[in-house]
């Protein structure tokens, strides 16, 4: 292989790279009002590009001058998708082995919350976000950013808190919001005992990938909303198994103990 040949096989990789990183930030911000600040970023890069190919100096010039400015307002305006990014990749299986215990631990004590709500007689709705973003849900609530503890789970849904009726959101082992609305399931289907929690439980479940656990405050029945699916009546062990099997961890990795 020639020397301009080796530079062209560079180049393309380098184009597909940039274009990867580009796509995966829009599908993060996709249907949220980030997208608009998304667009204005790529028509001033397009701008530049423009500038450099015609030889426009002065364009050229005020453009390359404001880089760092553009550094700054890039990480200020996508701070919550830049962090969001680096979730997603250090949910990458090469790195899995070694989060296997944080994430193992979030869901026991997620499970071991969701029981305690349950033996208490409270009401509960948990959404935990997987590969579709749930920002534009998240902006409807109360942000927290705090690590996920069964005591946080509980006191949030204890009666007659300020949050205790919306949606607690999870992201990885980060309790991202709290007090959030969601969409109502719109299924004729639905049977007629089902409550409000179950149906925005099933709503996003439709709309997202989402994984949604939901604390029944007049049975104390817990139930999990995937894909449009209710599954009810869930134990300990059934709960933990399923949360274990979506979020991909491997069962030797997560305490089988009772929670207390």
């Amino acid at each position: 292989m020639s020397s301009y040949q080796f530079n062209i096989f560079i180049d393309i990789i380098d184009i597909v790279i940039v274009a990867f990183i580009f796509y995966r930030l829009y599908l993060s911000m996709k249907g949220t009002k980030a997208i608009q600040m998304f667009g204005g970023l790529f028509m001033l890069i397009l701008v530049s590009f423009i500038a450099r190919w015609f030889n426009l100096n002065a364009l050229n010039w005020m453009l390359g001058s404001l880089k760092t400015v553009w550094l700054i307002a890039f990480v200020i305006l996508f701070q919550p998708e830049l962090r969001k990014a680096l979730t997603k990749l250090g949910q990458n299986p090469i790195l899995r082995p070694f989060l296997k215990v944080e994430e193992s631990t979030t869901i026991n004590e997620i499970v071991k919350a969701c029981f305690q709500i349950s033996e208490r007689g409270y009401g509960a709705l948990i959404s935990i976000e997987r590969n579709i973003g749930l920002k534009n849900f998240i902006e409807t609530g109360t942000p927290l950013d705090a690590k996920v503890t069964e005591d946080l789970l509980v006191t949030l849904f204890t009666s007659n808190t300020p949050l205790h009726d919306g949606a607690v959101i999870i992201e990885g082992s980060t309790i991202i919001a709290a007090g959030c609305i969601l969409p109502l399931s719109q299924n004729p289907r639905l049977p007629q005992s089902i409550g409000t929690r179950h149906r925005a439980a099933i709503g996003l479940s439709e709309e997202t990938d989402s994984i949604n656990i939901i604390v029944s405050e007049e049975t104390g029945m817990v139930s999990i909303a995937i894909d449009g699916k209710l599954k009810r009546k869930l134990d300990v062990n059934t709960l933990r198994n399923s949360l274990v099997n979506m979020m991909g961890i491997k069962s030797e990795g997560v305490n089988q103990a009772p929670p207390g």
